[in-house]
């Protein structure tokens, strides 16, 4: 019974959980902001392009 009341107060699985979370969280913001950049940079390479023919 011991063992299960120890489990049952055990937070680091949680911790971990939470961290993966936040991880998951940035990583979302940095994908859609290189993929904004990215467009804008391709638009600003074909202007560019299109200035040169």
């Amino acid at each position: 019974m011991s063992s299960v009341a120890r489990f049952l107060k055990c937070e680091s699985g949680a911790t971990a959980i939470e961290y993966g979370l936040i991880a998951a969280g940035i990583a979302v913001v940095i994908i859609g902001t290189l993929q904004a950049i990215g467009t804008n940079l391709t638009a600003k390479f074909d202007l560019v392009k299109d200035g040169l023919k």
